[in-house]
């Protein structure tokens, strides 16, 4: 007598995605990242982080901080969602994307600041949000081979 079973076939393929990882915590957490990286650079270590676009010159502060850092996740989280339900290959996608994102933001602290001071905090900012969003929604966006099976 033969007996089958309809269990799906299983591989050693690692799974490179960590389960339960929230996209929501990801968005805390570069929110909170941008935030403690302007109090450093701001308030405690006392750069005055301040860029000019044009003729208007922009004082960076922690509400401005947070709002863009907020924004940016949420439209990195977007964009992900997005890219998962057009392509096949989402999350190398939307990373290259992404980090090609972060490399071009960094030409608007190094052209605008005012200061070299202003213009590493800016950066540094720039390149923190980037690498925690980057990082922890890579982490949460499903594998070529979890989507297909």
């Amino acid at each position: 007598m033969t007996v089958t079973t309809n269990k799906p076939v299983t591989t050693n393929k690692p799974v490179t995605r960590v389960p339960g990882k929230s996209r929501l915590a990801v968005v805390g957490a570069t929110s909170a990242a941008a935030l403690v990286t302007w109090a450093v650079f701001g308030p405690l270590a006392g750069v005055d982080l301040k860029a000019e676009q044009g003729t208007t010159v922009y004082h960076v502060n922690g509400v401005s901080v947070f709002v863009a850092a907020t924004v940016m996740a949420f439209a990195g989280w977007l964009l992900l969602a997005v890219l998962e339900r057009r392509t096949i290959n989402a999350r190398k996608v939307w990373t290259i994307v992404a980090a090609s994102a972060c490399v071009l933001s960094l030409s608007s602290p190094l052209v605008g600041g005012i200061g070299i001071g202003a213009k590493l905090g800016l950066a540094s900012l720039h390149l923190i949000v980037g690498a925690v969003a980057i990082v922890g929604l890579h982490r949460t966006a499903l594998s070529v081979y979890e989507r297909c099976n």
